[in-house]
């Protein structure tokens, strides 16, 4: 037979309502009676009810992540950040992933999403998506990793700062012709693809070089596309001496191209990735190294913060990145 509030308030001495108050966290228990009622609880291996505490707090404790992605590393760590401030708040997550935003799916059943959460974490959609669109409508508090409104909070890389430090170190270098290999179109000013490029067109204009379109090309951020992008780039007429791919999957696809033509990282043509991916200092790649699980972490912090004082001022995370160099990039000699 299971335990109940009833049980626990007999065994504490203390009133059902005063179980309620204490184990819901409110102040004006006494905080060594609410110690002893916790004890007692865990004694008794009480569990309350999720239904019973939503009802009692007008709070279903637990929040909604919506993501395009969970079988990428970047979303893996960000989930590992999130899940970790979540259990720390008692706060339960349920995780929905809405499938890559270049191609159709179903719209997430949003309303059937609100009645089970207090809040919505976005990962990376635009804000031209249907789904954010449908998300902000519900009028909850929304945290997003990738887009801003004043409506909501928001979590961001310094993603053009990151793309054009990429550039300028190849510069650095010694570098004039540096191959782009980018995810896939993006034209919204919030979204990292779009960010990215700014910061790519930025260095180039700082040091005075035009930038070649023909350098240019997509991978769409795997390392099959990488591979392929950067077979485009040695087929050049004139093949870049460098190439910065948008992520690090993209560079290990270039990489991959390289060794089948016999190409050595950092001496024939410097490369480097963005995201600082675990593999990539084992294949000794230059990267832009990313927090992620700082990301999530954030973001998690500031949408526990929305809800519980929605009337708090908004005001954006910027998280810097990291430019880790090794002998994709400098030689063997790194």
């Amino acid at each position: 037979m299971s335990v109940t509030a009833k049980d626990v308030a007999r065994v504490a001495g203390v009133s059902t309502a005063t179980v309620s108050r204490a184990l819901r966290g409110f102040e004006s228990v006494d905080p060594e009676l609410r110690r002893h009622i916790l004890d007692v609880a865990e004694r008794l291996d009480y569990v309350a009810s999720p239904a019973a505490a939503a009802l009692a707090t007008g709070r279903a404790g637990s929040v909604a992540i919506i993501t395009p992605f969970v079988d990428r590393l970047a979303f893996q760590r960000m989930l590992t950040g999130i899940e970790r401030e979540l259990r720390a708040a008692g706060t339960d997550l349920l995780l929905y992933c809405t499938g890559d935003p270049s191609e159709p799916h179903p719209v997430p059943p949003h309303k059937r999403l609100a009645r089970r959460v207090d809040g919505f974490l976005v990962l990376s959609l635009s804000a031209e998506s249907p789904d954010l669109e449908k998300i902000l409508q519900l009028g909850m508090p929304v945290t997003m990793f990738g887009s801003d409104g004043a409506w909501n909070s928001s979590v961001y890389i310094d993603d053009r700062g990151g793309a054009a430090s990429a550039v300028e170190h190849l510069l650095g270098l010694g570098h004039r012709r540096i191959g782009i290999i980018y995810g896939r179109e993006g034209s919204d000013p919030g979204v990292l693809e779009y960010q990215r490029h700014l910061g790519c067109h930025d260095a180039f204009e700082r040091a005075g070089i035009p930038w070649d379109e023909q350098l240019v090309v997509r991978g769409d951020y795997t390392v099959e596309g990488g591979a392929a992008a950067m077979t485009r780039l040695l087929d050049h007429a004139e093949p870049p001496t460098a190439v910065f791919a948008f992520s690090d999957e993209m560079a290990f696809g270039a990489l991959q191209t390289m060794r089948e033509r016999g190409l050595r990282p950092g001496v024939d043509v410097a490369i480097m990735g963005y995201d600082g991916h675990a593999v990539s200092g084992a294949l000794e790649l230059t990267t832009i190294s990313v927090p992620f699980e700082q990301i999530g972490a954030t973001a998690a912090k500031n949408l526990l913060e929305d809800i519980q004082h929605p009337d708090r001022a908004r005001v954006p995370s910027v998280l810097p990145t990291n430019l880790v160099a090794r002998a994709s990039t400098l030689g063997p000699a790194a």
